[in-house]
């Protein structure tokens, strides 16, 4: 096409800029619904206009290998280019100098992108601790393993930032089942008590109850919305919110029946003010189990559940529709 007819394109509505030199029809980007879906599709147009070989990673990568992690603070598009000399940021873009082999690298629809482990660790160089352990527990949960980071952090001995990757690594647990949860756990830790156990099951009278953490003789649930919402509002629930609700009631009744205490968490509660006033309820809730129930929890061994959680398996969906014109 003539860069006229492109330009009466555009004008016309047909045709959207994506990035300069970059285009999508309108019609299909009205299908986009999600700020993840527009993000892939600003990521693929970055990609287009860089020339020289390079692989998606960091956030990026996260995005197309569909891990759940942290949004990061300044937007990029993220890539790694072997051969340049040191990392920089032009028209949107950052550029990564940090070598990879190439079988730390997946392709994703034909899409070059460094794997789970490579990329949870990326971004915890980049971002810190708490962005790298969410990321570093979603490539876990994802099928990576305890191994697969080992080798990935091997390379990265004398990279800046080594030292908040050997944490991760150290911290990192595949039995998360959310971000939100991953949050927990950091949050229980900050109370100063010990590391709680995740997914502690409870079985009696044919019923058995998995608690997302627990201290002693106390538990710490994560709680969201989208558990209430119902799936056609794009939530998790298949019955009615007060239906859901009900059960939520019932549950806690059967936990605190065996003489154990529960904090309910929220996503607000671990940032900002509202984290601090949290941890003081928090601290408050625990020591009160502990003096009213003690902390020894032998008694409880003989109803727990023979084997780990099942594992719920949830298909991913393809990030960006398929356009049939």
């Amino acid at each position: 096409m003539s860069e006229h007819q492109v330009d009466n394109l555009v004008k016309a509505g047909r045709w959207v800029v994506v990035r300069r030199g970059v285009y999508a029809e309108a019609a299909y980007l009205a299908l986009l619904t999600s700020d993840l879906q527009r993000r892939v599709l600003g990521d693929r147009a970055a990609s287009l206009r860089i020339t020289d070989p390079h692989v998606m990673s960091h956030h990026s990568a996260a995005t197309l290998l569909q891990l759940e992690v942290l949004h990061e603070p300044t937007p990029f598009t993220h890539v790694g280019r072997p051969g340049i000399v040191g990392s920089h940021i032009r028209h949107g873009v950052k550029h990564h100098l940090a070598p990879y082999s190439p079988g730390q690298v997946v392709l994703v629809d034909g899409v070059p992108v460094l794997d789970r482990s490579r990329t949870a660790l990326d971004i915890a160089r980049e971002h810190g601790y708490l962005q790298g352990l969410v990321a570093a527990d979603s490539a876990l949960r994802a099928g990576a393993t305890g191994a697969d980071l080992e080798a990935a952090a091997a390379a990265m001995t004398h990279w800046p930032n080594a030292t908040i990757v050997r944490d991760v690594i150290a911290s990192a647990s595949p039995l998360t089942d959310s971000i939100a949860e991953t949050l927990g756990r950091d949050f229980v830790i900050e109370l100063g008590y010990g590391v709680p156990q995740l997914q502690f099951g409870l079985t009696a009278d044919g019923r058995t109850v998995w608690c997302d953490l627990r201290l002693g003789r106390h538990f710490f649930e994560v709680d969201g919305r989208w558990k209430l919402l119902p799936a056609t509002a794009g939530g998790l629930s298949t019955k009615r919110p007060e239906d859901t609700l009900w059960d939520e009631k019932l549950r806690q009744d059967f936990v605190t029946g065996f003489k154990t205490g529960v904090s309910r968490l929220t996503w607000d509660d671990f940032f900002g003010r509202q984290r601090r006033h949290a941890l003081d309820r928090c601290r408050r809730e625990f020591l009160d189990t502990c003096e009213r129930f003690g902390t020894d929890i032998s008694d409880l061994a003989r109803f727990r559940p023979r084997g780990p959680k099942p594992r719920a398996v949830v298909p991913k969906s393809p990030l960006l529709p398929r356009w049939l014109p």
